[in-house]
């Protein structure tokens, strides 16, 4: 099953939950082998509710696709002897532990790069290693409020809400692989490993992006965003005749003046109100006066055509089994299909040309995996040795 541009490398997965278990994921669809450890009764998600296939949940099999599955208790000795064996012949160990569980389990960095020199440990946190919140509980929606996240999602003058998916959850687990790699290549250079610490909050921080950086310019705080931007009036979605949405990215000139003639307001095109993006901007409720009644007059099937020929980017407002049936979406393969299991799965987002795999392991039944780990990685090596 090993193929792709990490084939060779081996991850140690202590992860659980969701922010971990997709960067490894992530790591095992670009062929790394991801042995995933987990305690006696398994990893939480396994029980999530409210969707199930067979004995585990469809929350659990949406991030542990390609790992093979061992069951240790870290409690006891004898489990943390396999898990420093094994660290003498693994390349970068994940684990998304609250900070200092395994320096006093005897797995923290130190302890484990005293074995392998080389070893990347990636630590995800809600908060990080350090810092006045270091040793808060964090979970996704969490970071979304601390971070300001959830202040710029929905409607203008409604109560915020969280992002309809786990942002905090996915960038944290995005971010840990592109730290790991990082450290990893520095590694197979340099023969020293590294110890990335990535926090969920940081994450979300980062994820500000040009909305931070409007506050920090100007100091005005940036209101929920809604279905538009700050910067563009038909940066947004329009509801039309059947009361669906089509969403409308008008950015340039040239797209202003299609998106005109697309719905017929040629006459906005000769108004001196809305020459230029600024212009439309400071006019933008003038600009909406005129766009959204026109976007009235006709379903939104009915749009898709004129906006397409007038060269405007858009989209329907599509619902997730929409989504999920799409034909772009289906040609680049981001549902797998796992007939014998009866379930698909949503598939890998980052394509490597010339080299993307076409078999996917399912996740594995718990401790699928233990018998012929413990077997290949025995017998226990003392801390200090050699790999």
């Amino acid at each position: 099953m090993s193929s792709g541009p990490l084939a060779g490398i081996t991850v140690l997965d202590l992860t659980h939950y969701l922010a971990g278990p997709f960067g490894t994921q992530l790591l095992g669809d670009l062929g790394a082998r991801v042995i995933k450890v987990e305690p006696p009764a398994g990893d939480l998600t396994r029980s999530v509710p409210p969707y199930f296939v067979g004995d585990d949940s469809a929350y659990f099999l949406s991030t542990n696709r390609n790992k093979e599955s061992v069951v240790l208790d870290l409690k006891i000795e004898e489990g943390r002897d396999l898990i420093r064996s094994m660290v003498a012949h693994v390349d970068l160990v994940v684990e998304s532990n609250r900070p200092d569980v395994l320096e006093r389990l005897g797995l923290g960095y130190d302890a484990l790069a005293g074995i392998n020199p080389a070893i990347v440990m990636v630590s995800i946190t809600g908060f990080g290693k350090d810092g006045p919140y270091a040793d808060r509980p964090a979970y996704d929606a969490i970071v979304q409020a601390l971070s300001g996240v959830m202040s710029l999602t929905g409607e203008p003058g409604a109560a915020p809400v969280r992002t309809g998916v786990p942002i905090g959850d996915l960038a944290a687990g995005l971010y840990g692989v592109i730290g790991g790699l990082a450290a990893l290549h520095e590694a197979r250079t340099t023969g020293q490993g590294r110890h990335v610490d990535v926090s969920m909050l940081d994450g979300q921080i980062s994820m500000l992006s040009y909305l931070g950086a409007y506050y920090l310019a100007s100091g005005d705080i940036p209101p929920p965003q809604g279905r538009g931007h700050l910067s563009n009036p038909v940066y947004r979605s329009f509801q039309a005749a059947d009361d669906q949405f089509v969403m409308v990215c008008a950015n340039t000139q040239k797209q202003w003046e299609g998106l005109c003639r697309a719905i017929g307001v040629e006459r906005a095109l000769t108004d001196p109100r809305f020459a230029t993006m600024g212009s439309r901007n400071e006019h933008r409720e003038e600009v909406w006066a005129i766009v959204e009644p026109a976007f009235r007059t006709r379903s939104v099937a009915e749009w898709l055509e004129p906006l397409r020929v007038h060269d405007v980017p858009y989209a329907p407002l599509q619902t997730v089994d929409q989504a999920l049936t799409d034909p772009q979406v289906r040609h680049r393969n981001m549902v797998l299909s796992f007939p014998e299991h009866g379930c698909d799965l949503i598939g890998n987002p980052i394509k490597v040309l010339g080299n993307d795999r076409d078999q996917h392991r399912w996740p594995p039944a718990l401790g699928s995996d233990t018998a012929a780990v413990v077997e290949e990685f025995g017998p226990v090596l003392e801390l200090g040795s050699a790999r």
